[in-house]
């Protein structure tokens, strides 16, 4: 079969051409550049820990090498601390890295996966769709024809995939700017994000009250202050200004000695496209959705994208087409995208100092500060992964069916579980292989050898149920996971979200469970004809 064609090179593309390379289903990516990203320390992403788990199981690498995992958040309004917060070693924590050192991360990996090629220098502009597959065409040095079993476009803001589906775009224009600036320098706190609001030094030049503070590695920060409305030029003269006078008011003195990286202004756009599937043509990213404010990262959304996308395309690859599982791509990641970026435009107005967010929390400035700070640490409303409550992939009317702290179709808790080989790892290490993944609660087992337990008890019926599961299945054992009782069982998805949990062993209602999971039965006769549109 012919392998998935992904348009663009960028993080999202690399991503999915690796995700698709674990499920075994080869990749062709087109890359309009030469195959490399000019290294630029003031464009950065923060990632929350289920996108920094899923880049480090694609690339093998441990990002706390690359970037930096906070330690503690801190909101400040004047010269108040109003929040501080301390994240435990081991406690999930978001990480910040240059977004240049991701995509070198991912190419490596790449280069290195037989499955995966990356066609440098060529730039799309053309695509054909049959019922059996997608043509593409590229100009350029290597201009020539591909042939692909799907195509995705992750080809960012002005996607040519997009264009050529003729896919509208709506949404709003510099929704916020911000002056940007990555510099090497001491400050009184390590390893902590900071957001300060209304500092008290004077303000110099077109920069609105807010300015937030991440580090990276090597002693280095990204600052980001908030510009008003409009348009008003930030010239270097008036970003040096700024950035002396915000060390100084941070260090209650001189300015300390600094290093500067790299500039620049970045606007925020929130956009998102009618439709994210046209037959056998995907979008994915920045190509489908624009969003960036209050500290949500598109980047960390694009790659919520590849996940959710990737299995998807595996069992379409493997076992022919199922148009009501690719269907759910576009009604989970546009839902989920949507409610996010509606939560923040409602949110905007209290971040520039009007009365916008008082039907979200009542009163002062102190809940409107708590509300960004969600935002920025990745919870609640503004910042929390979304969850596939609504999906077209959720079972109903299950017997036996419990709640746990996880809801229905958000992602699972990355406990420790009992793999087959009787292997410890984390949940979250199983992920991303195409399989199912089904999670007995069993308290005690981690004190004895699998051998000892794995035909006892509920053991053996467990494992046939899952080997007659309709989709391929593994059978995994936990200590416990918060909020289910003992000899519970957790349906998991490829991409780590709940499907359900059931007490006790129930082999009817977990098939049900799975065959929901990934569409319910395929039709005799029923193929991707019916998605071409």
């Amino acid at each position: 079969m012919d392998p998935v064609i992904i348009v663009g090179a960028g993080p999202v593309g690399l991503t999915l051409a690796l995700a698709l390379a674990r499920q075994e289903v080869p990749a062709v990516v087109l890359d309009e550049g030469p195959g490399k990203e000019e290294p630029r320390p003031a464009r950065t992403a923060v990632l929350r820990p289920d996108t920094a788990a899923l880049l480090e199981r694609l690339t093998g690498t441990a990002l706390d090498h690359h970037g930096v995992r906070w330690t503690g958040w801190r909101a400040m309004r004047r010269r108040q601390v109003v929040s501080e917060i301390a994240f435990a070693p081991d406690e999930p924590a978001p990480v910040h890295i240059a977004q240049h050192v991701i995509s070198g991360l991912l190419r490596a990996a790449a280069t290195d996966q037989p499955l995966v090629e990356i066609a440098a220098d060529s730039r799309l502009d053309s695509i054909e769709q049959e019922p059996s597959g997608v043509t593409a065409h590229t100009r350029g040095p290597n201009g020539t024809y591909w042939r692909g079993s799907y195509l995705v476009g992750c080809d960012g803001t002005r996607s040519t995939v997009r264009k050529l589906q003729d896919i509208r775009f709506p949404g709003r224009t510099a929704v916020e700017r911000h002056a940007v600036a990555a510099l090497r320098t001491e400050l009184p706190w390590t390893d902590q994000a900071l957001l300060h609001r209304m500092p008290p030094w004077r303000s110099s030049g077109p920069f609105a009250g807010e300015v937030t503070a991440r580090p990276l590695p090597d002693g280095a920060w990204r600052l980001d202050w908030l510009l008003p409305p409009g348009k008003d030029l930030v010239t270097p003269e008036l970003l040096v200004a700024r950035i002396r006078e915000t060390l100084a008011g941070w260090t209650d003195g001189a300015t300390p000695a600094y290093d500067l990286l790299d500039t620049g202004v970045h606007t925020v756009h929130h956009r998102l496209a009618r439709r994210w599937r046209d037959g056998r043509v995907f979008l994915a990213g920045d190509a489908a959705h624009l969003l960036g404010a209050l500290g949500t990262q598109g980047l960390d959304e694009g790659l919520r994208d590849a996940d959710n996308l990737a299995w998807k395309l595996a069992s379409a690859w493997h076992h022919g087409p199922h148009e009501a599982l690719l269907d759910s791509y576009q009604a989970e990641r546009r839902a989920v995208v949507a409610a996010r970026l509606r939560a923040t435009d409602q949110a905007l107005p209290g971040r520039r100092g009007g009365g916008g967010l008082r039907h979200i929390v009542p009163g002062t400035a102190r809940g409107h500060d708590a509300l960004l700070t969600d935002g920025h640490l990745g919870r609640g409303a503004l910042g929390a992964p979304g969850a596939y409550t609504a999906s077209p992939l959720a079972p109903h009317h299950l017997e036996g069916e419990i709640p746990v702290d996880t809801p229905r179709g958000a992602p699972v808790s990355d406990v420790r579980v009992t793999a087959e080989d009787g292997s410890f790892v984390g949940l979250r290490d199983r992920l991303g292989r195409g399989r199912l993944l089904v999670l007995l609660i069993a308290p005690g087992t981690g004190v004895w050898d699998r051998k000892h337990w794995v035909s006892a008890g509920v053991m053996p019926r467990l494992a046939a149920a899952v080997t007659a599961l309709p989709h391929p299945a593994e059978l995994l054992v936990a200590e416990s996971y918060p909020g289910a009782p003992a000899h519970s069982v957790l349906l998991v998805r490829p991409d780590g979200h709940l499907v359900t949990a059931l007490t006790g062993v129930r082999p009817a209602a977990l098939y049900a469970a799975a065959e929901a999971a990934v569409g319910g039965a395929v039709e005799e006769g029923v193929g991707v004809e019916a998605g071409v549109r």
